[in-house]
């Protein structure tokens, strides 16, 4: 879902696996990660800019900065809906997250990711975002 041309957001939905339990069926905080990670590469895929996109572009794009905030356990066998909404993109890619019991809609968890462009020639970080992002996200500056 589009809300203004670069403004993108767009969800999926898991299901809590028994390997990412703890003994009280609980998921242990690191998977919420691997959780985000699947959104964010979800959200990356609706403008063509994933991952292999951006290497083969000549740009990394390494996560510096990852907050979470757990507000409720995600449980063995619940159904979650991870949002993933890109909110900045001028000279990081700042993306957040929410995650949502599928069910009742009550969040349980929210955060934020924030990636910054890394010549894969230089290996120098870039104080800007490369044209090629901008382009995906039908920016014109």
């Amino acid at each position: 879902m589009q809300h203004e041309s670069w403004m993108i957001s767009h969800s999926i939905e898991i299901e809590i696996p028994f390997h990412d339990v703890d003994m009280m069926a609980v998921a242990w905080h690191g998977h919420y990660v691997r959780y985000i990670e699947l959104a964010r590469c979800a959200l990356l895929e609706t403008i063509d800019y994933n991952y292999p996109q951006m290497e083969a572009s000549g740009y990394l794009w390494p996560v510096i900065d990852l907050r979470l905030k757990y507000m409720a356990p995600l449980r063995f066998g619940q159904k979650v809906r991870v949002v993933a909404q890109l909110r900045e993109y001028q000279n990081r890619l700042k993306i957040e997250y929410e995650l949502f019991d599928a069910g009742s809609g009550v969040r349980t968890s929210k955060g934020y990711s924030i990636q910054v462009a890394v010549s894969k020639e230089s290996g120098e970080m870039c104080l800007a975002s490369p044209r090629v992002l901008l382009d995906r996200l039908g920016v014109d500056e």
